[in-house]
């Protein structure tokens, strides 16, 4: 299949040939020929009964196969499942249970969490370049809702009220420009405080660039920016000044984290971040595009 599957239904067929899985892997990870990721030497035999190569110098882990140096690294799982995975992780718009790949999968719940786990450890994508022009800047509270709970549950987890025993995030979302979408960095933050705050916003915000914020008082004294807020106790739209895009956001991660999710642990938290962050800043290419770029990305990491 030229240029690689398209639909989910040509994946799985695509996929569960050994031959297709490792010419696709082998042309997307070493373009120009296999090396040896232990030593980098060209000097390579392929060994067709066990579908791994091996070094012609000689030196601790002669042999290797796709998997080594990459997510897919010591696991037991077949390289067929694991590219459905990565199929269905970045193509399923509110994400994906891990009982649902389990059940897809025809493997354990166990398992399938773990793999979309390092699946979203490989979609963190920290960019070194500084968000510019036209940026919006917004927090959010992440947490489970009172009303969902049990009530031993919420009397136990809900000690207060507001934001109180939730997880506090922020995004950063850059304006398209130049014919591009728009695109968002997100964190996870230890507090709404000015330090916290401002920390990020200076970390990837470009000085110069027009800010646009709500009216939370940990935003005043952003002097290096053009700073413009608009009081959501008045209106949510003043002409450009608005948060709309951030806030678009937050609406899809919030229904991915309690409509498939439903429950995610703070300290795990900032790889849904990353999940979601990497399909939205994604969306206007074609499924198979993103799960091409994404399987380079991941075979890449060695």
């Amino acid at each position: 299949m030229e240029g690689g599957p398209k639909t989910l239904q040509q994946a799985v067929v695509y996929f569960n040939d050994p031959d297709n899985c490792v010419s696709y892997l082998v042309e997307r990870r070493w373009p120009d020929g296999v090396v040896c990721p232990t030593c980098g030497s060209t000097k390579i035999s392929y060994l067709k009964s066990v579908r791994r190569w091996q070094c012609a110098s000689h030196h601790d882990q002669r042999q290797f196969t796709l998997k080594t140096g990459t997510v897919m690294e010591d696991s037991p799982l077949g390289i067929d499942k694991w590219m459905v995975a990565i199929w269905l992780g970045l193509n399923c718009k509110n994400g994906i249970s891990s009982y649902e790949v389990a059940r897809g999968l025809g493997i354990s719940q166990k398992s399938a969490w773990h793999m979309m786990h390092r699946v979203r450890f490989a979609l963190h994508g920290g960019s070194v370049e500084k968000a510019s022009g036209h940026v919006e800047a917004d927090e959010t509270f992440i947490g489970g809702k009172a009303r969902n709970m049990h009530k031993a549950k919420r009397e136990r987890v809900i000690t207060g009220t507001g934001g109180k025993d939730k997880t506090a995030v922020m995004g950063i979302l850059e304006r398209g420009k130049d014919g591009k979408s728009s695109k968002v960095r997100t964190t996870v933050i230890p507090n709404r405080k000015k330090s916290a705050i401002q920390g990020e916003v200076r970390k990837h915000v470009e000085a110069g660039s027009v800010l646009y914020s709500d009216a939370l008082q940990s935003y005043n004294g952003l002097n290096e920016f053009q700073h413009q807020v608009v009081d959501h106790a008045v209106q949510y739209v003043d002409g450009n000044i608005h948060t709309n895009g951030m806030e678009t956001f937050w609406s899809l991660l919030k229904r991915g984290l309690h409509g498939t999710y439903v429950s995610v642990e703070p300290f795990h938290l900032f790889r849904y971040l990353d999940e979601q962050a990497y399909r939205f800043n994604n969306r206007k290419l074609t499924d198979g595009e993103r799960f091409d770029i994404t399987v380079r990305q991941i075979v890449g990491l060695g």
